[in-house]
């Protein structure tokens, strides 16, 4: 805590917040989904140790739904072994040992998730040790995001044939590659952005065809002028420069957000980025442990690579929820799974040759914001100095790099003031590519959130800003620490 900014976080008590809101609806439902996929599961196996352990988990999860419903005090997370326990702990006791429905929003729901973990960290079978119980979720969605998983491996294919065969330069001048470059750059970051749109925390309500109208060419063509804060150009140039500087190491990162369609985007984006010699290395940041519903975790890039190296198996099986739904699979065309192969296959050969590079830390799941990266993770920020940039993906990421007080920052602070440490001389380079699903909200112009707020459904006079709620609006902002 001794490095965050003095400026108080949200507060689930924030009658006009959306962290008020989470407590008290969201949350909720996220623990009944475990619940469910947890005796789901306890009821497949035969085992009778493997099911009592289930039963036990079962138990905790509803006393942890119960104890959050009634406002009763967070208590200490048990120890399973991994250092970050004692940091929960020990915040949690400088807190004041409080109430579910008074405490800082970023602590609260990371102890939500973290305690959660807990609960399958701590059982002795090789079933529940490492058992993700949004596991299901996160690949029956990816599923349901077929019409634009599709499109965009087409487009990918031709982009990235066209690029590696030189055809996209022939007959241009300099000027007019870079131009088709910068739009490719912007094509690719914004698929990228709205990607997250399939936030599986916040969708606890829409139908597979809410999701699908979420995607696709046409809904990020409409969705363009609902960025508010673009700083893309600024990026590109920065890439633009570090390649044609002869720099024989040009790594880009990104900090992960939610598996699925949004890990498909965000693997798009890495092998064009690495295709078109924008990069040379791409790493990926996940979580190392089940994180907030959706969150990438390793095994999510074996679930996604295994569905597009057999797309014919996966499109067409169906599974008992379906079935009884009396739904029927779909084949894909023959054109449509050589386009998924295609994928599959670059993806494998980058990660293969290591130009494309997973690498979970600790550090993306402990309870704080990331002003305290210079100080509690000093060799991971010398790894991240390393890149030639930084990209954070996400909601959950913003507001981390924003230390969370969404009812302190003037929404026209500078980002590059809002992310403190990791801002001016940090010797990294941030971008943060987000659609706004919480209250914090920096970089706008004057007037702009007053604006939002006066549009229907935007919060008026309520105190609330629920313009930043839907995920209908996004920021694209750039702070160079390395200038």
């Amino acid at each position: 805590m001794e490095f965050d900014t003095k400026t108080p976080q949200s507060r689930t008590s924030e009658k006009h917040s959306f962290a008020y809101i989470s407590a008290r609806d969201r949350w909720p439902v996220i623990i009944t989904g475990g619940i469910d996929d947890v005796h789901r599961a306890t009821a497949a196996v035969e085992d009778p140790a493997i099911q009592e352990e289930g039963k036990r988990i079962v138990e905790k999860l509803a006393k942890l739904k119960y104890e959050l419903q009634h406002d009763r005090q967070l208590t200490p997370l048990d120890d399973d072994g991994q250092p970050d326990i004692v940091g929960y702990n020990k915040e949690l006791e400088q807190l004041g040992n409080p109430k579910w429905f008074n405490v800082p929003w970023l602590y609260a729901e990371c102890y939500l998730y973290r305690r959660i973990s807990t609960f399958f960290s701590l059982t002795t079978s090789s079933k529940w040790k490492n058992y993700d119980i949004f596991a299901r979720q996160k690949m029956a969605t990816f599923k349901s995001s077929r019409p634009a998983v599709l499109e965009l491996a087409a487009r990918y294919k031709d982009i990235v044939t066209e690029l590696e065969s030189g055809a996209a330069q022939e007959k241009k001048s300099d000027e007019e590659v870079k131009a088709a470059e910068k739009i490719l750059f912007t094509e690719m970051a914004e698929i990228c952005l709205w990607g997250n749109a399939t936030d599986l925390s916040l969708l606890t309500n829409l139908s597979y065809e809410d999701i699908q109208k979420l995607q696709g060419s046409k809904a990020r063509k409409e969705a363009e002028k609902n960025i508010l804060a673009n700083d893309l150009d600024a990026a590109f140039q920065m890439l633009l420069k570090a390649q044609s500087s002869g720099k024989q190491e040009r790594r880009i990162d990104i900090v992960l957000d939610n598996a699925g369609f949004e890990l498909f985007v965000d693997l798009i984006l890495a092998g064009y980025l690495l295709s078109a010699g924008l990069a040379t290395t791409v790493v990926l940041h996940p979580k190392n442990i089940p994180w907030f519903v959706s969150d990438v975790v390793p095994s999510d890039f074996s679930d996604l690579l295994g569905a597009l190296a057999d797309p014919q198996a996966f499109y067409t099986s169906l599974s008992d929820d379906e079935k009884h739904a009396g739904k029927k699979a779909e084949p894909l065309k023959e054109e449509e799974v050589a386009q998924l192969k295609f994928l599959f296959e670059r993806w494998a050969q980058f990660h293969g040759n290591g130009r494309l590079v997973i690498r979970p830390n600790g550090f993306w799941t402990e309870g704080g914001s990331y002003w305290r990266l210079p100080g509690t993770a000093k060799e991971l920020l010398g790894d991240l100095r390393e890149s030639e940039l930084v990209v954070f993906k996400g909601d959950l990421n913003y507001r981390k790099l924003t230390a969370d007080v969404s009812a302190w920052w003037d929404p026209t602070t500078p980002f590059p003031e809002a992310i403190g440490p990791l801002g001016p001389g940090s010797g990294i380079r941030v971008l943060a590519l987000r659609t706004c699903k919480a209250d914090v909200v920096v970089g706008l112009p004057k007037g702009e959130d007053e604006r939002l707020r006066a549009t229907d459904g935007g919060g008026g006079n309520t105190g609330a800003r629920k313009w930043a709620w839907s995920g209908k609006w996004a920021v694209v902002q750039f702070c160079d620490g390395k200038a």
